[in-house]
Formats: structure tokens, C-alpha cells, sequence
């Protein structure tokens, strides 16, 4: 990371746009990375005028929505081959099925609050594909949530300026509590699905 870190000060500021692109592309296809953290020392960069403000949102906007839109194209295209036959064994089909009624219901919200959702971005993204929700508004929801969630990050590297890596730790902290509040509720909602599933062979 510092190597990272120290690298993007020295380089051109397209170059610094590439990177933050494909950080922020590759956070939504093979999580976890520093893409955040990363965004957040652009607005670094920003304040001291080695980038511009609306470049370094456009490339991590853009990376994010790109990446977020190739793990939905996967899910359209084999999340029922992966899932939906049973070949992931501790994933009950019946299980799978719920949680794509879930997308169709809910999926749009979701996406919108997507960004801040930290560690849930790809799993999103390829159940909402395996749901079939609608392309455009699918990519503009994402485009949407990763502008704001972008703009908070910059704008906070950019007031916090060579201070910027304190962020980090808000950043870890917000995600562990994230985190732990999604799996709370995926094991709390699992549980349930197999409570009645089990009350409902015991009625039979």
C-alpha cells in the first residue's frame, strides 16, 4: 500500500486517473482492495493541486460502475449454472431463490445504498444480475451510488489533506461494523428460512 501510495505521487496525473479507474474496478470483481482508501488519497492529491477534483470522480466512478456491471453481466450470464443446480453444496437451491425474490422485490434499494454497503459490493452486483433486474436503471442506480460515496471520499482526503490517512481507520471501523450487521442479518434471515421450512414439513 505504501508502495502504492508512493508511486502515485510520482507519476503523471493521467496515470494517477488510470490507477484510480482500475482500483476502483477491480474492488467490484475480486474483493477486498484498497480502492476506498485509495480514492480518498486522490482528494489528497486534489488539495494540493497535483489532480483535478472531477477527473479523479469520473475515473472512480466510472472504474466503479464498470466493475459493479461485470459482476451483474456474470451473474446474468452463470449465476443460475453456479447456483441454482446445487453445485456450490452448502448453498441450498430453495435458499438461492429467495434471495433472487428478495432482488426482484428490493433489488433497486439495494443497489442505491450499494457503495455503502462495505464487503457486499460483489455479491450484490451478481445477485442482482441473476435476478435480471433492468440494465440501464441497474447501471444508472450504480453510477449514482458510486458518484455520492465518491464524492464523500475525495472531498474527505481533499480537507484532510497529508492527514488524509486517518481516514483509514474510520474507513476499517465502518466496514467491520458493516460487515458484521450484514452477516447478522443474512444468518438471522437464513435461520428463520429454515425454521419454517423445517415447521412446515413438521405440519405436513
Amino acid at each position: 500500500m505504501e508502495g502504492l501510495i508512493q508511486y502515485l505521487q510520482s507519476i503523471d496525473p493521467w496515470l494517477v486517473y488510470t490507477a484510480v479507474f482500475g482500483i476502483a474496478f477491480i474492488e467490484n470483481v475480486f474483493p477486498p482492495s484498497p480502492s476506498d482508501l485509495i480514492v480518498v488519497f486522490g482528494g489528497s492529491l486534489v488539495g494540493i493541486g497535483r489532480v483535478g477534483f472531477m477527473e479523479v470522480l469520473l475515473a472512480a466512478t466510472m472504474g466503479s460502475t464498470l466493475g459493479f456491471m461485470t459482476m451483474y453481466k456474470v451473474g446474468e450470464w452463470f449465476g443460475a449454472s453456479i447456483l441454482e443446480q446445487g453445485r456450490v453444496k452448502f448453498i441450498p437451491v430453495e435458499g438461492v431463490r429467495k434471495v433472487e425474490d428478495w432482488f426482484r422485490r428490493y433489488g433497486y434499494w439495494i443497489i442505491v445504498i450499494n457503495r455503502f454497503l462495505a464487503g457486499t459490493r460483489a455479491v450484490v452486483s451478481f445477485f442482482a444480475g441473476m435476478a435480471h433486474l433492468n440494465l440501464a436503471r441497474t447501471s444508472l442506480l450504480s453510477f449514482v451510488s458510486a458518484l455520492i460515496w465518491n464524492v464523500l471520499l475525495i472531498s474527505a482526503g481533499y480537507y484532510l489533506g497529508q492527514n488524509w490517512e486517518r481516514i483509514g481507520f474510520y474507513l476499517s471501523t465502518y466496514s467491520q461494523i458493516v460487515t458484521g450487521f450484514v452477516v447478522v442479518t443474512v444468518l438471522v434471515l437464513f435461520a428463520r428460512y429454515l425454521y419454517n421450512k423445517g415447521k412446515r414439513k413438521g405440519t405436513s
